[in-house]
């Protein structure tokens, strides 16, 4: 992995913007830009956030509002995320020293590193690792506070995914949408409304008179992806929300539709590409696995070893299912005879990260890998089944159920996030 790729995957392994992101030879900055609550935001944490998003403009090629403008939309952003992370506080939600670490090997595995080698990664890029795990932290936290609200208040029933299957008539189409919301604040007044319609008109018509919508967003928006030029990506027809599926139908590529309000606000939506699902044809691995984790009883050297000493084993021809029953410390695979059943490509990279996919994919029917290491530890596989099967109506169905999820959470967390935001205290000193 080159470091330019190491840089990019750090920047993205994080989605919480930390203050403890400094360099080990800077001096901290102890201005304060805002007063949250009982805690602060300073202007250092201000400024490494700024030149994040300015270096992924430069390179994306984009045109950046004025600087004023720039940092007020980053702050009102680091507000909500340090209001977030008060809220998981507050309510009992906790990150544990075991949870980090279990978060970083996850990091490093999908990576294709160990925890060793991305903390040399993370040092070389001149970062201190007890603030990079402090960021990790942060990152659980509000996780797992928006996964509260998502398994709390949001339920999809299988009536529910029936009746949007018959309504979209099973639409194939995907969009790739952006995005602009003039927010109103909760229990808006009239005058409220009136002041958010009407700059969301004088938005809409700097777009229809050739404003860069990027630009435009990250300027104006007050929606979760204004930093990334309102971008929502590809969606399918499923995964629009009922009000705008229709008005998006209709909608040419590169067209802007009218504002429309909705509880939240005033929305203005672009249509920036489209095109068609076809058949889903999903590759599927089936393996035996070994594992060998280093413990406190365990040294590195002591897992090297044990991996080492059971492949000369297989290759000598003893049985992998006896030597995975007995040895293996995969729980979950270790009585099948490491046994794992069909895997799709996509789920094996998630749990083995895309080294445990090459390699894989790369090994013939009855072959053994070479042993390799990941975050979890040194494995060893069997491939033992590889299929293509047509998971078309299953998959559709599947992105059905989760894009309605996502479409009630996402509606709960924007009411969550306004109603928190709306009862805190924040003072701004920029």
């Amino acid at each position: 992995m080159t470091m330019n790729k190491v840089r990019m995957f750090l920047a993205g392994a994080c989605l919480v913007i930390s203050a403890a992101a400094t360099a080990q030879n800077e001096e901290p900055i102890d201005g304060i830009v805002a007063v949250v609550e009982e805690d602060v935001i300073l202007r250092s944490q201000l400024d490494r956030a700024l030149g994040r998003v300015v270096q992924q403009f430069r390179a994306a090629n984009r045109q950046l509002p004025p600087r004023d403008v720039l940092e007020k939309q980053i702050l009102d952003q680091l507000i909500m995320i340090e209001l977030q992370i008060q809220r998981a506080r507050d309510t009992g939600i906790r990150a544990s020293e075991e949870d980090v670490d279990r978060a970083l090997e996850r990091v490093a595995g999908q990576a294709g590193l160990t925890v060793e080698q991305l903390r040399r990664t993370v040092a070389a890029d001149g970062l201190s690792w007890a603030e990079f795990r402090e960021e990790m932290r942060d990152e659980i936290l509000t996780s797992r506070l928006r996964n509260r609200i998502a398994t709390t208040r949001v339920n999809v029933t299988e009536t529910e995914v029936d009746i949007a299957l018959a309504s979209q008539n099973l639409d194939t189409s995907e969009y790739r949408l952006a995005h602009i919301l003039i927010s109103t604040p909760e229990g808006a007044s009239p005058e409220d409304i009136r002041a958010a319609e009407e700059k969301a008109q004088d938005v809409y018509a700097q777009l229809q008179g050739g404003m860069d919508f990027a630009t435009a967003a990250i300027t104006y928006s007050d929606g979760q992806q204004a930093l990334e030029g309102g971008d929502l990506g590809w969606r399918s027809a499923d995964q629009v929300p009922s009000m705008f599926a229709s008005m998006i139908a209709e909608l040419e590529i590169g067209q802007t539709a009218t504002p429309v309000r909705s509880a939240s606000g005033f929305h203005i939506l672009r249509l920036t590409d489209k095109r068609e699902q076809t058949q889903r044809m999903v590759e599927e691995f089936r393996v035996q696995h070994l594992m060998i984790q280093e413990t406190e009883l365990v040294s590195p050297t002591d897992a090297l070893n044990m991996i080492n000493d059971l492949h000369s084993r297989l290759m000598d021809g003893e049985d992998f299912g006896e030597l995975a029953k007995s040895f293996s410390d995969d729980t979950s695979s270790a009585n099948l005879g490491g046994d794992m059943g069909w895997f799709q490509a996509e789920a094996f990279a998630g749990t083995f990260g895309q080294r445990g996919l090459q390699v894989v994919a790369q090994l013939d029917e009855g072959e053994i890998s070479q042993p390799f290491q990941t975050g979890y530890g040194w494995h060893i596989f069997k491939k033992t089944g590889e299929r293509e099967q047509d998971r078309t109506e299953e998959i559709i169905r599947a992105q059905v159920r989760e894009s309605l999820r996502e479409q009630k959470a996402q509606e709960e967390l924007e009411l969550f996030m306004r109603q928190m935001r709306d009862e805190a205290y924040v003072e701004y000193r920029i």
